[in-house]
């Protein structure tokens, strides 16, 4: 699948590092430093044509997390196929005493191409009877 990619001021398009890899890394296009327990809206400077039917998402980076205490806030972020700006990313500090830096080039997140399925909600009486029920968190046990 090629995916049509706009990018500015110098600006990392997205890389799979590894063969195989579901997540294409997605790159800061700005020096940013993000207080403990602050979120900071980071731009990557691309702009991407997702293909109707799919939706791109955006995922944290595992050892971003590990390292600096950096996730995705609203994880995973929605890339409509309808959107043309500029791709964000709302990264969170999760540290409580140190401020995360992050430098133009720093892999900060991972774009995900994936198929999506349009449902048709339908109006019902009531649904059909479950084992789980209206059971809802913890409700199928911790082990």
């Amino acid at each position: 699948m090629k995916i049509r990619i706009e990018t500015t001021n110098g600006a990392v398009v997205p890389i799979y590092a590894q063969d195989g890899d579901a997540g294409a890394d997605l790159c800061a296009n700005e020096n940013v430093e993000i207080r403990a327990g602050a979120r900071k809206l980071v731009k990557t400077g691309i702009k991407i044509a997702i293909p109707d039917g799919y939706v791109g998402l955006i995922h944290p980076r595992s050892g971003l997390a590990l390292k600096q205490g950096l996730t995705v806030l609203n994880a995973p972020g929605t890339i409509d196929s309808g959107y043309r700006g500029d791709v964000g990313v709302i990264l969170y500090n999760t540290e409580f005493s140190k401020t995360a830096v992050i430098s133009k080039g720093d892999r900060i997140a991972q774009l995900v191409i994936q198929k999506v399925e349009r449902a048709k909600f339908e109006i019902v009486d009531a649904l059909d009877d479950t084992d789980r029920g209206e059971g809802g968190f913890g409700s199928t046990g911790v082990n």
